[in-house]
């Protein structure tokens, strides 16, 4: 029996506003007819009903960081928010710890910490809401130890529509057996927004047994190293530029492997604009005592033929202190947040010289006055790849680099140089196919979690490949598949959303 929706939030109620501005990129502004704010899987069943039954737009928020404007789309009549749903414990029924989607990665570390010491390597944003962010995939800074969070998914729990417009609440688990096992597989990387509303996940290590919580999954890690060093630009010509990049390229090549001693070791390469005055690399080791060796030798590395970097800091310190307040100057955003476009593509090969130059030109030009502007390479691979391209709906799994092309702004007067930035230099980056990573020989595609609808715009996207081949790979077929059976009537649908066959 439906129980009574929660009641509506219009927009004359503060609640309303704490819903609607809860947005991590503010270039797109929400404006349902009212929110609800659900505390309870029944509260999801019954917001979601009313919703059909009104033939109300619907979409759901957790923690409010979607990059591009799927919650905040116009059309949406109806935002649920399920943040209140945070309850995290141990189900001995299904061997696997429960958490609800409106807990976020910060939470969720905490408890699974606090109380079997154990991890999931989920994102590295401890302010992430669960909900859309695991039925992404979900990688972070214990990427290449561990793979993605959602390799360890046992289970989910989603409300669904039916043909009929009737709300359901629907259990998939991983096991072989489930006759819901489709729609599992599509929560592990296809995306929030897709199928129903996520309420709950269970997380256990695949072929892990028993009834102790503490064994179900990896340990976490006894303590973290971190470093940051860094590069003037006014140090820096063309060719020291070149051969900087081209070595971290060549290291993430040469260390992708996740049996290799390097797996212990996460970096990020922050190329920021010349007018911001430098370049950063920050990195992130669970090797212990060998960590200040593991990082002199990749520093080392960086440095061969060209500059060594300059002002090194490193830090010892427990798993939990580091992953509730990750590298404080990366994550630290003005007052009211900003707006922000960025460009994500995942790659099998290093950049070539050629668009290094490429990066190089768009960095320090001065034809766009873009503070803001950097491209990121953030080193990938490792235990990621050890999982078959269809074991999960996460199929890149032959990338060794995360790279992004970001840039953000406070006056919405700077939106049209900004985009025009960003855009730009994905397009002169790759070039070479249609200005976008097709997936072949060189990239890998794109990750869901960082959407990017230029991908299904035929003038920027002049490859002639559709948009899904990029973050689903051969697996959209399936997706479209469990699109139909699950979600019918096309009731959960955003700019980048499954369509069905």
């Amino acid at each position: 029996m439906t129980t009574a929706a929660p009641d509506p939030i219009g927009p004359d109620d503060p609640r309303y506003r704490a819903v609607v501005e809860k947005r991590f990129n503010k270039r797109f502004t929400a404006a349902p007819d009212y929110v609800h704010v659900a505390a309870s899987t029944e509260d999801v069943v019954s917001a979601v009903a009313a919703a059909v039954r009104e033939g109300r737009r619907l979409v759901v928020t957790s923690g409010g960081h979607c990059l591009e404007g799927f919650v905040s789309d116009p059309e949406v009549k109806v935002i649920v928010d399920v943040s209140p749903m945070k309850g995290i414990a141990f189900d001995a029924e299904r061997a696997a710890v429960a958490v609800q989607a409106g807990a976020t990665v910060g939470e969720t570390f905490r408890a699974l910490h606090a109380h079997w010491g154990v991890v999931v390597p989920l994102g590295e944003y401890p302010g992430i809401g669960m909900g859309g962010h695991v039925a992404g995939g979900a990688f972070g800074f214990l990427c290449r130890q561990l793979g993605l969070a959602a390799d360890y998914l046992y289970g989910v729990e989603v409300v669904t529509v039916d043909g009929d417009g009737r709300p359901r609440v629907v259990v998939a688990t991983r096991e072989p057996s489930d006759p819901n096992r489709e729609l599992w597989w599509a929560l592990t990387g296809a995306g929030g927004g897709n199928f129903g509303i996520v309420t709950r996940y269970w997380f256990r290590s695949p072929g892990a047994s028993g009834a102790d919580p503490a064994a179900l999954l990896p340990r976490a890690p006894e303590s973290i190293t971190t470093f940051r060093a860094e590069w003037s630009w006014n140090d820096l010509d063309r060719a020291s530029f070149l051969r900087l990049v081209r070595n971290y390229g060549l290291w993430c090549e040469r260390t992708s492997d996740a049996d290799g001693s390097y797996a212990s070791l996460w970096t990020l390469l922050a190329l920021h604009r010349k007018q911001l005055g430098k370049i950063v690399i920050r990195g992130v080791s669970t090797a212990g005592d060998a960590a200040e060796r593991q990082v002199d030798d990749f520093l080392a590395a960086l440095g061969e033929g060209t500059l060594a970097a300059v002002n090194r800091e490193q830090a010892r310190m427990s798993w939990l202190d580091f992953a509730l307040n990750p590298f404080p100057d990366l994550f630290t955003f003005p007052p009211g947040g900003v707006s922000m476009k960025g460009k994500d593509a995942l790659l099998k090969k290093r950049f070539t010289d050629r668009q290094i130059d490429v990066a190089y030109d768009h960095l320090t030009s001065a034809d766009h006055d873009v503070m803001g502007g950097m491209l990121g390479l953030a080193s990938y691979g490792g235990a990621i790849n050890r999982v078959a391209p269809d074991a999960t709906a996460s199929a890149q799994r032959d990338a060794i680099l995360d790279i992004a092309v970001n840039t953000g702004w406070l006056d919405p007067r700077d939106e049209a140089k900004n985009l025009a930035w960003v855009r730009g230099f994905y397009r002169d980056l790759f070039a070479d196919t249609g200005g976008v990573p097709v997936p072949g020989d060189a990239y890998a595609g794109a990750f869901i979690n960082h959407p990017d609808p230029d991908l299904a715009d035929p003038t920027l996207n002049t490859s002639g490949v559709p948009w899904h081949t990029f973050y689903f790979r051969d697996g959209y077929p399936r997706l479209q598949r469990v699109k139909a059976r699950w979600d019918p009537r096309d009731v959960f649908r955003h700019a980048l959303s499954i369509r069905s066959e």
